[in-house]
Formats: structure tokens, C-alpha cells, sequence
């Protein structure tokens, strides 16, 4: 599964800003986009909330960009879709 990501990091709290199906979503995060703070807060929110091991989620492009595309390994959509009770 990929998701096309746009990040506001540095923000009050870690959330789901918004979602356009099938695989954009806007996500704020705590963390400061330095030393790839940000970036590996991604992971664990996304691990989390998704409920699958941080190995599986990868950055492919945006590591230095507010926008990322992001792989999932073994989630369906219907299965994101669940998992975000949407």
C-alpha cells in the first residue's frame, strides 16, 4: 500500500489532519523536521496506528520534503480503511 503524505511537523499534538481516499492524508506531527526527527515520528504514528510493526512502514521519497510517499508492506486498502474506522 502507498500513501501520498503532506506533513506539518512541529505542531501541538500528533493527528490526522485529513484523509482523501484512496491514500492522501495529511498528518501533524510533535516533532521538529530536524535531524529526522520527523520522519521517524511518521513511522511510529503510522506503526501505531495502523497496527503493524515500524518495519514495514518506508519512506520512498520526501525524506527531506513536507510531502512523502510512504509504503506500507502487507495492508490492503480495505484493511487501511478499517484500521482508520472509515
Amino acid at each position: 500500500m502507498l500513501l501520498d503524505i503532506k506533513v506539518k511537523p512541529a505542531s501541538s499534538k500528533d493527528a490526522i489532519l485529513s484523509f482523501k481516499k484512496p491514500n492522501q492524508m495529511e498528518i501533524a506531527l510533535r516533532a521538529k523536521p530536524e535531524n529526522n526527527q520527523a520522519n521517524e515520528a511518521l513511522i511510529k504514528f503510522l506503526s501505531q496506528l495502523l497496527k503493524v510493526d515500524a518495519k514495514k512502514v518506508k519512506i520512498l521519497k520526501g525524506k527531506t520534503s513536507r510531502k512523502k510517499i510512504i509504503s506500507i508492506e502487507d495492508l490492503t486498502e480495505k484493511e487501511l480503511m478499517e484500521r482508520l474506522s472509515l
